[in-house]
């Protein structure tokens, strides 16, 4: 199940509707050039698949990983056996399927292909496929499922059927030993990335691993949203999940037996590597998230220094769930005590600095940072931080953090008399922009916003 983009996408709304007290101004900005729509925008940017990246952890650290991504559910309760699809598996698609989604589908499907040695295709017309992904307007998943932007549910076939058997035995993943047919359910009313960013996640919780751990700094399954891709871990998480050592039915101590030889084999760079085996994250520690990011305004503060607290006494001075935990506090404490935010991002960036696979991590807080410069008239650290964070985010195919990121260097450029390298950040970052926040209002009112931090830090 993907959360909403709470955890990290809506962080920069948050710090930019804290700092701009009045109505953003319209931006006057010329757009047009060779590139531009008829709304005068430049035509939407996508992402081509990259060099693929390998693991970086240790195998024993990686095997505690897998079973616990395996034979516990995101809601903490254990899974008897290891299920999986026994054999090719179809892709199907239905619904209002939005017109981005056949392009966005065909080039995971070969990422898992090729990265992950997977028998997966399209559904041949007229045969009933392994996986249907459903397109569904968003309000209806909502109500559905008021946590999720998508998710995927077991031996269902339609958004009806799923209606009619979600509080039966049908859809409770703890009763199945084999997966025959799943459906994952997807907003047709949303932006490119989210509707990309689904897909990665939910086709391969659908074909693999069924939980997120907030401990995983380098995987799409982990609630924090940071990865919007699968990665090199995410891969190798499936290879082993098909691994032909294991089957469907096999219990964790089975699973666990036969690991060390399957990772062995399939990513002997991990052999003999150091790494930490860490513990599952508390319950209490995760309410605490949630209740940080989405909780009322009040309660917010106190709930993340609570969350604090709980990672201290956990002993994670270097864990990402410490630095996780900072981030939180830092967005809790955005607009009424910037210098606490700043010493937060600051210590967030310190501990992901130092762990493998979190390059993604410290380019949001250099976002963050970008924006409390952009707003203290700080230009030339604006160009700074963008500068070492925007190749981050072309790696990891992150277009809301990349067209942000694009939008603060090229009002900081413009500031300081670099017209031209502005005007060509700009058109970048609205290309970018158009891929990750959907309608051209949308585009518009977000840099709308990030002018309206540089105005005011340009008047001082």
């Amino acid at each position: 199940m993907r959360l909403p983009s709470l955890l990290a996408g809506l962080v920069v709304t948050s710090f930019l509707t804290a700092c701009v007290p009045t109505p953003p101004t319209e931006v006057s900005k010329g757009f047009i050039d060779g590139r531009t729509t008829d709304q005068g925008l430049p035509a939407m940017q996508a992402f081509l698949p990259g060099a693929p990246v390998g693991a970086m952890r240790g195998n024993a650290e990686i095997a505690a990983d897998f079973l616990d991504l395996e034979f516990r559910m995101e809601s903490g309760r254990a899974l008897p056996v290891m299920t999986r699809f026994e054999g090719p598996i179809t892709i199907g698609l239905k619904g209002n399927v939005p017109a981005i989604a056949l392009t966005e589908l065909q080039r995971v499907l070969g990422r898992i292909r090729n990265e992950a040695g997977l028998d997966v295709s399209m559904a041949r017309p007229g045969t009933e496929p392994s996986i249907i992904i459903d397109f569904q307007p968003k309000s209806a998943l909502r109500r559905a499922v008021p946590s999720a932007a998508c998710f995927v549910v077991p031996n269902v076939s339609s958004f009806g059927e799923y209606m009619k058997e979600r509080r039966t035995s049908t859809t409770d993943w703890g009763r199945i030993t084999k997966r025959e047919k799943a459906t994952i359910f997807v907003p047709a009313d949303t932006s490119p990335q989210e509707v990309r960013d689904c897909l990665h996640e939910e086709l391969a919780q659908a074909m693999g691993p069924l939980n997120d751990l907030f401990r995983l700094p380098d995987s799409v399954f982990n609630d924090d949203n940071f990865h919007a891709v699968l990665t090199g871990f995410d891969m190798l998480m499936l290879r082993v999940h098909y691994a032909p050592e294991l089957r469907s039915g096999m219990n964790e101590a089975e699973v666990a037996a036969r690991l060390p030889a399957i990772l062995a084999r399939l990513n002997p760079s991990g052999q003999g590597r150091g790494g930490t085996i860490k513990a599952l994250s508390p319950r209490m520690w995760i309410s605490m998230v949630e209740s940080t990011f989405s909780g009322r305004d009040g309660a917010r503060m106190a709930s993340a220094e609570r969350l604090i607290a709980i990672a201290r006494a956990q002993g994670w001075s270097n864990d990402g769930r410490m630095a996780f935990s900072y981030f939180a506090r830092a967005r809790a404490r955005t607009g009424s005590d910037m210098a606490g935010a700043i010493a937060d991002y600051n210590e967030a960036a310190r501990i992901w600095r130092s762990t493998p696979g979190a390059a993604i991590h410290v380019a949001h807080v250099d976002m963050q940072l970008s924006a409390f410069a952009l707003s203290s008239g700080q230009f030339d650290q604006v160009l700074v931080m963008t500068e070492r964070a925007i190749p981050v985010a072309r790696q990891h195919q992150n277009a809301s953090l990349l067209s942000s990121l694009l939008a603060m260097r090229a009002e900081a450029l413009e500031t300081l008399g670099r017209r031209d390298e502005a005007r060509s950040a700009r058109l970048d970052s609205l290309g970018w922009a158009r891929y990750a926040f959907g309608s051209d209002a949308q585009v518009r009112a977000r840099m709308s916003d990030i002018a309206a931090l540089a105005s005011r830090g340009a008047r001082g």
